[in-house]
């Protein structure tokens, strides 16, 4: 089943910087498990001082009046789609009822006073389950409060949606990494995502391990894999840097990019026309675990919005980037 908000980021994610910055209790599960990349575990027979340990956000039984809600600050400024709430595990435990408000606040916390905007009404959750949910109110937010009617545990709170950068305060003449996740580049698309996900090409930093990257299965048939991404802002690329960390045995043999100025249509529409995009960067030989830069070999395509990395024939690449000047 395809992803309901595929081709987007949680901008939740503590590699972008997001953090869970408070939460009315804890006791049982600390509040920052919530936005934890990894998939929810349950470990049988696992307690603390507390009593079982979970994989996630938990409060405690309420015994008086109201409930429980925790705050979570974005990695950055963005415009919110939906989001998942995950109750996986728990079971006897988990909130009946659930929404989700965002605002704007340049401190970690939100003061007292600060307006919330309902993004998700009250909704009734299931145990053991995942939902996703459409937020109903557009905007630019930089917090996100989840609330919990009245109390128990959330597996994973996801935040789905695109980063909103200020583009007007970037200078034509700097340099930037057109392509990075903090200035709003992204993953579309991508013909295999078996062991990793093409949205960590465009990830902060370099990848920590062979899991925090895009690898395609091994390909036993005819052809090649590719994705397709987005850029933050149109630009024109003065610097590709594709970058195999950690990848040895299971690098691509080759990549090449191709770029467009303009693409429309579903993600899928978008991959269809980018097979025949004006090529950026020539077929070039990769090597395992390195840093790869190309500068001289890149075609003056002008400004580009949209590129589609190859890969022969199959493998993983940990990150890449584009470096460029807005247009």
């Amino acid at each position: 089943m395809t992803h309901p908000f595929a081709g987007l980021i949680d901008l939740a994610q503590p590699r972008l910087g997001g953090a869970v910055v408070f939460a009315t209790d804890d006791f049982f599960a600390d509040k920052s498990r919530m936005i934890d990349p990894a998939e929810p575990v349950f470990i049988p027979g696992k307690y603390d001082e507390n009593g079982k340990w979970m994989d996630g956000w938990e409060s405690r039984r309420k015994r008086v009046p109201g409930h429980d809600w925790a705050i979570v600050k974005l990695g950055a400024r963005g415009e919110i789609a939906g989001f998942e709430i995950d109750t996986r595990n728990f079971t006897g435990n988990y909130p009946p009822r659930a929404s989700i408000e965002a605002c704007q606040s340049d401190a970690d916390i939100p003061a007292d006073n600060t307006a919330w905007t309902t993004l998700v009404p009250v909704t009734d959750l299931n145990g053991n389950d995942r939902r996703f949910l459409v937020a109903q109110t557009p905007g630019v937010w930089t917090h996100v409060r989840l609330s919990i009617y009245p109390d128990g545990g959330v597996a994973r709170l996801r935040v789905f949606g695109t980063v909103h950068k200020d583009w007007s305060k970037v200078s034509p003449d700097e340099v930037l990494d057109l392509l990075a996740m903090e200035n709003g580049g992204r993953g579309l698309i991508a013909n295999d995502e078996h062991f990793g996900r093409v949205e960590n090409l465009t990830a902060p930093g370099r990848g920590k391990d062979m899991g925090d990257g895009w690898e395609t299965r091994r390909r036993r048939e005819p052809g090649h894999d590719w994705a397709v991404l987005a850029l933050g802002h149109a630009g024109t690329i003065e610097e590709v840097i594709v970058d195999t960390a950690h990848f040895k045995g299971n690098y691509p043999d080759r990549c090449s990019i191709q770029a467009s100025a303009e693409a429309h249509g579903t993600a899928e529409e978008i991959a269809k026309s980018a097979e025949t995009w004006p090529v950026l960067l020539e077929e070039v030989k990769l090597s395992m675990n390195r840093i790869h830069v190309f500068r001289e070999e890149l075609k003056a395509l002008g400004p580009v919005r949209y590129v589609r990395l190859n890969i022969y024939p199959d493998g993983g690449i940990s990150r890449l980037r584009l470096k460029g000047r807005k247009a």
